[in-house]
């Protein structure tokens, strides 16, 4: 018959010890919980209990083994004093020690004499008394703590109380440091991945610029986060005509860099069987209509330049107006008709701009436009407007520009930019 936790003690005769006793116990019992309330690395946990443990309390040995509830052992994850065993030995929980024993059990077990007790397994020759305390947060095991002794019968009632009372302490404490490691690992984990999607996206990204006589054409992305949702692309085809493309996946995060990465091998696969922009986004569309889930969408323009006519000709789907600064000014450019991709079918327009000599074409997403400063105030089209009108304007200047004007605000939007300048 097992001996519940609250008549363990009536096994052994009890003399309540004197008050001098009683305070230096207590003050051990502060002065060891203290050491090892704050400190959330657990190795370095479990190394700070049995040493300072053994040392504050005069023992031969102490370890704390800790719960492997999925192979149904007690694996020991620290020691102090013992020359057999060492960290990572394992045992059996209600089969192997008084170690398994006081695991399956939940109970304190005390061998006064280990001669004659059944669960006892030898360690150092000296010890004569051993007590094994389970370490429970509320009814879940998370360990078992062990001291010995080399004297007979040498954890009087008041000492077990006080390791019980100890052992409270750190049951609480290595479940946190455990909840913490395993917080940590999961943390490190997903920063590796992200930067592993982070390294795919960019590599999505072109290499370089298109070399076009008598055009400067250039292109920059920065994600919010790690990944994003936006990018652009330049699509060479075999008649000297070039396809530029700057979108916007909605939402952010992995899940806009997957949808990211869909959309843009589907569009790169249409610009070459397709004629037009218009034709390009009507079946990119349909095939996003049927893929997409629920709520998500693009927004896209998709232009074609022709060097030869000195033109361009695009098409967009719900996405911000393109900025055309030549010598009439700065003015946005329009559609007629283009919903965003994704959302529901229908048709697009597509507009042909000639570009003369010295103009600057500016494809950029919301990440620009809406990039706040620290009073709340957005960036906005005007300022945009205004800085791809000023000398030396390209792609990076437009995003330094935001950076000076956001003051050190992080950005709350993928941000990114197609710039194309023709030569005077």
């Amino acid at each position: 018959m097992v001996t519940s936790p609250a008549n363990i003690f009536d096994e052994f005769p009890y003399t309540r010890p004197p008050v001098d006793t009683q305070v230096e116990s207590l003050q051990k019992l502060q002065k060891a919980a203290q050491k090892i309330s704050s400190i959330l690395d657990l190795d370095q946990l479990i190394e700070n209990i049995v040493t300072e443990v053994s040392h504050s309390f005069g023992l031969l040995e102490t370890s704390v083994y800790l719960h492997d509830e999925a192979r149904g052992e007690m694996v020991m994850g620290g020691v102090h004093g013992c020359s057999i065993h060492q960290k990572g030995f394992r045992l059996k929980i209600g089969k192997e020690g008084m170690v398994g024993y006081v695991a399956s059990t939940g109970q304190m077990r005390y061998a006064p004499d280990v001669r004659k007790d059944e669960y006892y397994i030898g360690c150092e020759e000296s010890t004569q008394s051993e007590v094994a305390i389970p370490l429970l947060v509320g009814q879940r095991l998370v360990g078992v703590f062990t001291a010995s002794h080399p004297d007979l019968d040498a954890f009087p009632r008041q000492q077990l109380r006080l390791l019980q009372a100890l052992c409270d302490h750190m049951a609480v404490a290595i479940n946190n440091a455990h909840r913490f490691q395993s917080e940590r690992a999961e943390r490190e984990a997903m920063n590796r991945e992200a930067e592993e999607a982070r390294a795919i996206q960019q590599a999505l990204l072109p290499k370089s610029s298109p070399y076009v006589p008598g055009y400067a054409i250039s292109g920059l992305s920065i994600p919010a986060r790690a990944v994003g949702g936006d990018w652009y692309d330049f699509i060479p085809f075999p008649d000297g005509r070039w396809g530029l493309v700057l979108a916007d996946v909605s939402g952010k995060g992995t899940a806009a860099a997957l949808l990211m990465s869909a959309t843009r091998g589907m569009l790169r696969s249409l610009a070459e069987a397709c004629s037009t922009p218009a034709e390009v986004l009507d079946k990119l569309n349909g095939l996003l209509v049927e893929d997409f889930p629920a709520g998500k969408f693009v927004t896209l323009v998709y232009a074609v330049l022709d060097p030869a006519t000195r033109s361009i000709t695009f098409a967009s789907a719900g996405h911000l107006r393109p900025l055309l600064v030549d010598d009439s000014g700065p003015r946005f450019l329009d559609t007629e008709r283009g919903l965003p991709l994704g959302l529901s079918c229908g048709d697009y327009s597509q507009s042909t701009v000639a570009l003369s000599k010295g103009s600057r074409l500016v494809f950029y997403s919301d990440g620009i436009s809406e990039a706040s400063n620290r009073e709340d105030e957005e960036y906005g089209l005007d300022r945009l407007a205004q800085h791809v009108s000023g000398p030396g304007a390209s792609a990076i200047t437009v995003l330094d520009d935001v950076r000076a004007f956001a003051a050190g605000v992080p950005l709350r939007d993928d941000a990114s930019v197609v710039f194309v300048q023709v030569a005077s």
